[in-house]
């Protein structure tokens, strides 16, 4: 009996496991395409349908994928305005950005590579932040010097005069009246601690009151000496005091005439910093901050075409911009560079005239020269329309 149980549990056994046998077998059967969709692939490539298929160079996109591992499928380059900078499988190309009209382009757009933009001359914004629009460069005060120009990424920088030539006289003036002040403190001192009559020998401008008085005693001694032989003696008291009254007297008299001198000589050497007259900066106006006067066609549109011949004395180096001023597209200049230069003009003005309709006028083409700061060939563009008689002035 029992081996007749094994038995049965063994069949039992492998009945149950039978089954369970057959997936890895599947799974080989399988393998292959499992193996495909698990590959890695190099960094130069990428996975399609459990291919490795290189990847497009760049400045095109895949318009299909590869159908043979390790090969290109077909690359198509990007179309006009678009561009792609690195290797891709991409399938499709991205759009070129368009500057602002406060930007002008530096690099334009190719097929690798974006279009490069920066504000345009005469304002700026910061390289740390977002730059959502250009804003005016600063100019500098009356009083104040440029450190540094503005560029498209800096503001101007400005620094304060320090005018050392005003400054000088005023310094010395300050310097002469505090000694001036001293030394008269200190005659004072000196003074309230000696007699008047030794103050009077220390100054070289009292010596000759002194020798006065020296005199006037030598006299009055030989006097009184020959009047005690003949005056009574109380009269001879009333004379020696009488030389006495008179000597304080000429001593005061002098210790006046000094200090007033000396309150004369002080009051001279402060009065040109009292009544200097203020210093007031030039206000010079610039002739650059004057508008052009407005020019009044004497034919409208007629007039302005008349004028186009003026703009060929626009330097060559500054057409691009100045045409780029005008929002006129950089491709679309770049379409005329096949021109003669004077053909050139000519087309691109009339090119503006059509975008611009009723708002072209010959006082916007002046006002974009100024702001690219050609003034001097919109003045001369300015006269030579009013000589030729096509423009007047208002009335």
């Amino acid at each position: 009996m029992k081996p007749f149980l094994t038995y049965v549990i063994c069949s039992v056994s492998v009945l149950l496991l039978k089954p369970t046998a057959a997936y890895p077998r599947s799974g080989l059967e399988l393998g292959g395409s499992r193996a495909r969709r698990h590959t890695t692939c190099r960094e130069d490539q990428y996975q399609h349908g459990g291919l490795c298929c290189l990847k497009c160079e760049a400045g095109k996109y895949v318009k299909s994928p590869c159908t043979k591992p390790e090969t290109k499928g077909q690359c198509e380059e990007c179309d006009y305005n678009t561009y792609i900078e690195h290797e891709n499988n991409l399938n499709r190309c991205f759009t070129c950005k368009q500057c602002r009209s406060d930007q002008e382009i530096v690099r334009p757009c190719t097929h690798t590579q974006d279009t490069t933009c920066q504000c345009k001359s005469g304002r700026f914004c910061h390289i740390d932040q977002a730059c959502e629009v250009c804003k005016k460069c600063s100019r500098c005060a009356e009083d104040e010097v440029i450190v540094r120009n503005c560029t498209s990424t800096t503001n101007t920088e400005c620094k304060k005069i320090q005018n050392k030539s005003d400054s000088a006289p005023v310094i010395a003036v300050v310097v002469v009246s505090f000694i001036v002040l001293l030394a008269g403190i200190i005659v004072v001192f000196v003074c309230k601690k000696k007699l008047p009559t030794d103050c009077l020998r220390n100054r070289p401008d009292r010596i000759k009151v002194e020798e006065d008085i020296q005199t006037a005693e030598d006299e009055e001694t030989q006097r009184s000496i020959t009047t005690n032989l003949i005056l009574p003696q109380h009269l001879v008291r009333a004379k020696s005091s009488s030389v006495a009254e008179d000597k304080r007297k000429i001593l005061s008299e002098s210790l006046s005439s000094s200090a007033s001198n000396s309150q004369h000589s002080l009051t001279g050497l402060l009065t040109p910093a009292s009544q200097a007259s203020p210093v007031v900066p030039d206000q010079h106006h610039r002739r650059e901050d004057e508008p052009l006067a407005k020019l009044v066609p004497v034919n409208d549109d007629e007039s302005l075409k008349r004028c186009f011949d003026l703009f060929e004395e626009l330097d060559v180096d500054y057409h691009k911009r100045f045409f780029r001023q005008l929002e006129i597209s950089d491709n679309i200049i770049k379409s005329k560079e096949s021109l003669p230069y004077e053909d050139r003009i000519h087309e691109l003005l009339n090119f503006w005239v059509e975008k611009e309709g009723k708002g072209a006028s010959l006082n916007a083409l002046l006002q974009a020269l100024i702001v690219l700061n050609q003034r001097r060939t919109a003045e001369i563009i300015h006269q030579k329309a009013l000589d030729s008689g096509h423009y007047h002035l208002p009335m």
